[in-house]
Formats: structure tokens, C-alpha cells, sequence
């Protein structure tokens, strides 16, 4: 899929998006402790953002960046509404303007193009954390993508930020009971060593 026919798909999804304004993603909130106190924040990928929220409430300056023109004057509207630090911007994430800048805190969710990963990484301040989450091969429902280009394998998040220090990591597969846990996703913080 072009930039364009990928652009047009997400403006219909965002602007026909009738759920309440989406929350933060899993790997985010649930281990919230693991932020540091401020800093710069870069929320990839950002979709209506969430995330770029999450982080502007707790103090953080965040850069939200998306293809989609219809996520990001939503979340333009809710950050002006709020006050918040959040510099929101339209762009195709592959072009890696953001990789020059460096963050505190970066988040992506439910979004993978394997090729950024390193510069993923090199965006990181030392010390920076990274929070990734999406969807994995082995699921329980038809949640996610269907294409196997956007879904992970087993542990593959921790192969592909093998630079980085792994501080948190879940990926339950099928193991056990498929009907509970947290299924159809893995999970990642990682951090960037200080040298």
C-alpha cells in the first residue's frame, strides 16, 4: 500500500471514529512507574494519540507524529483544549525526520516497520526508555493486521532492539490458557544504556 492510499485508509478510520478518545497503550500505563520525571517524549506513529496525552499529562513535551492528517487535528483539538505540551505533526514516519532528534521517552503501539528499529533506538537519549507494543503471529482473535509483514514473531522485539537493555518484556503466545492474559500482543521496555 502507497503513502497516500495508507493515508486515506486512516484519515476514514479517524474520522468516522465514534469510541471514546483512546487511552494510553497497555505497555504504557500499566508500568507508568518505570517514566522518569519529565523530559522529551516522542510518540510514534501516534494514531488519534493517546499516548502523546498520556505523556503531556504526567509533564512530559512530546512530539506526536502520524500519516494521518484526520488523528492529528484530533489530537491537535485535545491538547489545545487541555493545554498540553504535545507538537503534533502529519508526516510519513518512514521519511525519519524525528530519527535527529533524541528522546527521554518513545513510544509506538500497534504499528511495525521493521527497518526503523535501529534508528528507533539511536533516537533515545542514554537512559531513554522505549515502550513498544503491538501484534504478534500467534493470536487468539482476529484482533490486528492480517498481513504477516505487521505481526511479530516470538520474541522478535527483543531481537530487534538487541542494543538496548531489555527491563520488561511479555509475550505469552499460546502457552497455558489461550483464553486469558494478555493475549495477541507483545510487550517491551527497553532502555538505552547511558554509555
Amino acid at each position: 500500500m502507497d503513502v497516500e492510499t495508507t493515508r486515506q485508509k486512516w484519515d476514514r478510520i479517524y474520522r468516522g471514529w465514534k469510541a471514546p478518545f483512546p487511552g494510553a497503550a497497555t505497555v504504557l500505563s500499566e508500568n507508568e512507574h518505570l517514566l522518569p520525571a519529565g523530559g522529551k517524549a516522542l510518540d510514534l506513529a501516534c494514531g488519534l494519540g493517546g499516548n502523546a496525552v498520556f505523556l503531556a499529562r504526567r509533564g512530559f513535551e512530546v512530539d506526536a507524529i502520524d500519516i494521518s492528517e484526520a488523528g492529528i487535528e484530533a489530537l491537535t483539538d485535545t491538547a489545545c483544549a487541555e493545554g498540553l505540551s504535545i507538537n503534533a505533526r502529519v508526516a510519513d514516519v518512514m521519511e525519519r525526520h524525528w530519527a535527529a532528534e533524541r528522546y527521554d521517552v518513545i513510544v509506538v503501539a500497534r504499528f511495525l516497520e521493521r527497518t526503523l528499529a535501529r534508528d528507533i533506538a539511536d533516537a533515545l537519549e542514554p537512559g531513554g526508555l522505549l515502550f513498544y507494543q503491538t501484534f504478534m503471529e500467534t493470536k487468539t482473535s482476529g484482533s490486528g493486521p492480517g498481513n504477516p509483514r505487521f505481526l511479530l514473531r516470538d520474541n522478535e522485539l527483543i531481537r530487534l532492539f538487541d542494543g538496548l537493555l531489555i527491563r520488561y518484556y511479555r509475550d505469552e503466545a499460546l502457552t497455558g490458557k489461550p483464553d486469558a492474559g494478555q493475549r495477541d500482543e507483545a510487550f517491551l521496555i527497553a532502555q538505552r544504556p547511558d554509555s
